[in-house]
């Protein structure tokens, strides 16, 4: 092997799989560094991938890629402690560009780093990378005990827990309020019970995603993804709330598996996995530089991740920043030009994406929606009380609905539920 290449990548991911892969396709001496034994051993990711992105760089990759079930029904819950109120939608399967997949990464990204494989890249698994090398105020490579690999550049996609930048001081270092914290099962569940439990048929899938009592009414929520044949449950809540809770998240994930709602669901079924993950929250306005001399931030390691509420996203955003790697790379190769001012077109490539038009969607979504705790724990609360008085019948007349709404209303407070209600709409 080489001692010196063109482009070093740090992180067997999404973003570190794809960037490879398009610079292999472009002819560059690339190597890329996983510190798991394999690609994905470290990735719990929930987990559900967007196919548009992924799908310009491999058109029909999903015919012959580990994917789990396509999405077609979609469900939202509000949990109380021992109610629920859910949204659900079900819908035919999108067109390929438009449609996403439940994943297990573990098994995705091996594929992932294959095709990178096939293309040129030089791929290793099982090796940590200790400290960047520096030499007259730019990145040149990486120290791996005590071998030096040289690189022209190098980029960084180590996932939300980027040491390495923050050794290096090359981002911020994250305040709890801007990161969650997610943890994860994954339980084994046969195909035919699952289907009939989740009313699916063939290759369909469910994305079901819940606020509330899910962590306490806390800022957060859980996920549940249906697979071939094993559910991916859990739950993100941020870190401030971990930090500064009375409970711990393994005992959150307790007590949502206990919810009425859930429990029938989960019986029977075996644990095959659990982990916890950090996920960045603090959208765009946390995001540091992602790039400097001889160097770029590509994934979660650039804080590239969205938690809307009634949809995650991270995979396809990923995918994104690397297309922007390999574009802004392929340039600056040519024109042998690593410099601050060089690399930061990526940010130009970041900006005009789709990743970018994202984050700046969201960009309040942090300070309104995920630090107020009235969406977590009241709102759940009044919706399910609304609907227990429209519902419950017994020897009394039922109030009119108005007469309902009105109370409940008045009960919450006109004017701080007329701001939240427009607090969130604008943040989404």
């Amino acid at each position: 092997m080489d001692d010196k290449f063109d482009v070093i990548i740090i992180g067997g991911g999404i973003a570190g799989c794809t960037s490879a892969l398009l610079l292999a396709r472009a002819g560059v001496n690339v190597l890329l560094l996983e510190r798991a034994e394999q690609a994905g051993g470290k990735n719990i990711s929930g987990g559900r991938l967007y196919s548009y992105s992924l799908e310009t760089i491999l058109p029909g990759f999903a015919q012959s890629a580990p994917v789990e079930r396509q999405i077609t029904q979609e469900k939202l819950s509000l949990l109380t402690h021992e109610s629920s109120v859910t949204m659900d939608y079900r819908h035919p399967e999108f067109t390929q560009d438009a449609t996403s997949y439940s994943v297990l990464r573990a098994r995705f990204d091996p594929w992932l780093m294959e095709q990178a494989q096939n293309a040129g890249a030089q791929c290793l698994t099982g090796v940590q990378v200790d400290a960047l090398i520096q030499e007259n105020g730019a990145v040149c490579g990486v120290q791996i005990g005590e071998d030096r690999l040289d690189a022209r550049v190098v980029v960084l996609a180590e996932g939300a827990n980027s040491l390495l930048a923050e050794q290096h001081q090359l981002v911020k270092k994250p305040q709890p309020h801007a990161m969650g914290i997610g943890v994860k099962e994954v339980l084994a569940l046969p195909q035919s019970r699952l289907e009939e439990r989740f009313s699916l048929e063939n290759n369909q899938g469910t994305a079901w995603l819940f606020a509330g009592e899910a962590i306490t009414g806390k800022a957060g929520g859980g996920f549940l993804y249906t697979n071939r044949d094993t559910l991916s449950l859990g739950l993100v809540c941020n870190l401030s709330v971990v930090s500064n809770g009375k409970n711990t998240l393994p005992q959150m994930l307790e007590n949502f598996k206990q919810h009425p709602l859930l429990r029938p669901l989960l019986k029977e079924t075996e644990l095959l996995e659990y982990g916890a993950h950090l996920i960045p929250e603090g959208g765009i306005n946390a995001l540091s530089p992602p790039f400097g001399a001889g160097y770029l931030i590509a994934g979660d390691a650039a804080g590239f991740s969205v938690n809307a509420g009634h949809t995650v996203r991270g995979m396809d955003l990923a995918v994104i920043s690397a297309q922007a790697v390999a574009d802004t790379l392929t340039v600056a190769l040519q024109k042998d030009d690593f410099s601050t001012t060089s690399l930061a077109t990526y940010q130009t490539h970041l900006e005009n994406s789709t990743l970018w038009a994202v984050l700046k969607q969201y960009r309040s979504l942090p300070d309104t929606l995920l630090q107020n705790p009235r969406y977590f724990a009241e709102y759940p609360q009044m919706t399910s009380d609304i609907l227990r008085e429209l519902f419950e019948i017994n020897r009394h007349p039922a109030p009119p609905l108005r007469s309902i709404l009105w109370k409940h209303a008045r009960r919450a407070g006109l004017m701080t539920l007329f701001k939240d209600l427009i607090r969130g709409a604008r943040s989404l």
